[in-house]
């Protein structure tokens, strides 16, 4: 075990015997504040019990009293300045021995770093702490992963109290962040955004949105449109059909009262789709599988009316409950799954769904949906098995652009997770999705398993989840986090055309059926999905309700510059560079020879996060631009340094300084 972590003097830890001389004064024992307050990795902190709720135990030593969490596990409290020592014996319970958990405690004191106890692991001896708060007026109380995830890091904090002088400390909620929108508005003269490379196959409709912000009225032109696809000057859309192989420099114009903009499009014409990360939206949290017809035209409204499609936004998904609910009693629900040709059937909640399609093409979007490979959905729906290729027809048929494919049920099909049973099912709809008229987004969801990214372009994937579903619940920040870093070392399975997938941008309004509630992401935490799932070359997939957008959700998901990282045409996902405790550095290499960092802060105080020019493959002087701000920081050489906050993030771009 290594040595406990020491700050000049204002810590004595004890330690086989070593003395310490403490102030007496009023105990007041950690289990007996308000552990609602405290936050645990998974289940609920426990007084006097470890977190199964069994006697305390760390090496076979019994404790009466303490709080037994998990990791991560964070407490606030109040000390008001009050409090002399705190005083605890820290380790991992006994109940999870013959399994991997180690941890690692923390006490910090209005932002600085008090004490640590260093990795500790399951069968080590209790670490005796004895910290000195006198001045303290918050404090924070800190558990977390030793490096090796969290399973099984079942956590005390045995004899654990705080010695006062005043009055008692109490247990608060973490600090309430403001949201400070970062992102300038848009200026009223043109600017063209989104992807500059747009994949289609021969014969395959083609419907591509400019996006541009400015004020309208706005003009658009082309030079170098390939023959069959036109473009409408007023509103920047350009459709119609491509039959020849081939790639195209497509000049483009955009032009109002306020100036002109120019950008390039590259039509690729041929088999690969997804050349960027796909942008848009899905109904799942917000909706679960109440989703109906009228919220989902609703949606695209409110993408056209918000300007998200001018910043690039394309695709409006509907998620599961769509399809027909077998044994349901509700007339909306119930009724024959398929008609007499096996082709199958919306729900009453969907009467028309072609008309649905019709809709949202009329916007200049793009539409999806979804279904699973075994007989039902995960909420219970028909799905795809035995009826691939009458589905596959339909969904051309309607209309649709993207096909969400949902492993759920077909483990009651699959004979095992072995890499052929996994891929089954993929290879099967893919290549009826190829046979159609028209062009589908097959986006693969089945939660990482077997390696996913090693194989999911093989079975015609355009992007597949990595991991787990995030969720909404106040761990949400935990998830995005380990779901995001554990993209570490996963980049060189991403590219133009197969992207890695760590689930939607869960940020605005989510909930479940409509029982809708703000985010529980605080502002920082917010910066921190927006920056990482943009650095990573995820799909942007936005998941809250689109009708309650506010100004502060808009300002996350609208950054131009911050987007383009994402749609980059070079489309490297950012690999990690620096990993130091609580700090990390991602960086991601652009199209133009720029290099695009992300500088995160996982921990509970603002600290300082930095990066060498070697660690980044750079030399020489760089311009720094903050992406977020839309601002040039300066030049520098050899090294940039920022102060992170909190959960928080700085995103910066640097370009060589000739």
């Amino acid at each position: 075990m290594g040595k406990p972590y020491v700050m000049g003097c204002i810590l004595v830890a004890i330690v086989a015997g070593m003395a310490c001389t403490r102030a007496e004064g009023r105990i007041v024992e950690l289990s007996s504040l308000d552990l609602t307050k405290m936050t645990a990795g998974w289940g609920r902190p426990v007084a006097d019990k470890s977190i199964q709720n069994q006697p305390m135990r760390i090496a076979g030593r019994l404790f009466e009293k303490g709080v037994g969490t998990h990791a991560k596990s964070v407490m606030y409290v109040d000390l008001k300045g009050a409090a002399t020592r705190f005083t605890a014996h820290v380790g991992v319970d006994d109940e999870v021995n013959g399994n991997i958990g180690s941890v690692e405690f923390r006490v910090y004191g209005d932002g600085k770093l008090l004490w640590t106890s260093g990795a500790v692991k399951v069968g080590d001896e209790a670490w005796r702490a004895d910290v000195d708060l006198a001045g303290v007026k918050t404090g924070i109380l800190l558990v977390d992963s030793a490096g090796d995830g969290i399973a099984y890091d079942h956590a005390n904090w045995a004899e654990a109290a705080f010695e006062v002088a005043g009055d008692g400390p109490v247990a608060i909620d973490p600090p309430v962040e403001e949201a400070v929108i970062l992102t300038p508005k848009p200026g009223p003269e043109p600017r063209i955004n989104g992807t500059r490379v747009h994949g289609v196959r021969p014969g395959s409709p083609l419907l591509f949105t400019i996006a541009a912000t400015g004020v309208r009225p706005m003009t658009f032109s082309a030079r170098g449109l390939p023959r069959g696809l036109a473009l409408d000057s007023a509103t920047g859309r350009i459709t119609g059909a491509v039959q020849r192989r081939g790639t195209h420099d497509v000049r483009l114009r955009a032009e109002n009262a306020a100036g002109t903009a120019e950008g390039r499009l590259r039509i690729v014409v041929g088999d690969r789709l997804a050349l960027t990360p796909p942008m848009g939206w899905n109904s799942w949290y917000c909706f679960f599988d109440g989703v109906t017809d009228q919220m989902m035209r609703a949606a695209a409204d409110a993408m056209v009316e918000t300007d998200m499609i001018n910043h690039g936004y394309m695709y409006v998904n509907i998620d599961d409950g769509w399809m027909v609910k077998p044994g349901s009693p509700d007339p909306l629900l119930g009724g024959p799954p398929r008609d007499e040709q096996g082709r199958i059937n919306a729900n009453g909640k969907f009467p028309d769904m072609k008309a649905l399609t019709d809709y949202i093409h009329s916007k200049g979007l793009k539409a999806g949906l979804y279904t699973s490979p075994g007989p039902t959905t995960c909420a219970g729906y028909v799905g795809s098995y035995g009826h691939e290729a009458d589905d596959a027809k339909r969904f051309a048929e309607w209309g649709f652009d993207f096909l969400k494919y949902d492993w759920c049920s077909y483990d009651r099909i699959a004979k095992d997770r072995s890499r052929g049973e996994l891929t089954k099912p993929y290879f099967l709809m893919d290549a009826e999705l190829k046979k159609q008229s028209r062009d589908f987004i097959y986006n693969l969801c089945q939660y990482g398993m077997g390696d996913v990214w090693e194989w999911g372009e093989q079975v015609g994937g355009h992007c597949w989840r990595t991991t787990g579903d995030l969720g909404i619940a106040s761990s949400l920040y935990d998830n995005v986090v380990s779901y995001g870093f554990s993209h570490a070392g996963k980049e060189k399975w991403a590219g133009p055309g197969h992207w890695n997938d760590p689930d939607y941008l869960l940020i605005g309004w989510i909930g479940w059926s409509g029982q809708l509630r703000p985010t529980p992401l605080s502002p920082n935490e917010q910066y921190t999905h927006v920056t990482l799932w943009c650095l990573l070359a995820a799909p942007l997939i936005f998941s809250g309700d689109m009708t309650k957008l506010d100004d502060f959700t808009l300002s996350l998901l609208t950054n131009d510059e911050v987007l383009e990282v994402n749609q980059d045409p070079l489309g490297m996902q950012a690999a990690r560079v620096v990993h130091d405790g609580d700090c990390s550095v991602w960086t991601k290499g652009m199209e133009d020879g720029s290099k695009a960092v992300g500088f995160f802060n996982t921990g509970e105080v603002e600290t300082t996060v930095g990066v060498d020019w070697a660690d980044l493959g750079l030399k020489g002087r760089q311009r720094v631009r903050d992406l977020w701000r839309q601002a040039d920081i300066g030049v520098f050489e050899g090294r940039f340094e920022a102060k992170v906050q909190r959960h928080g993030a700085v995103m910066v771009r640097l370009f060589p300084v000739e």
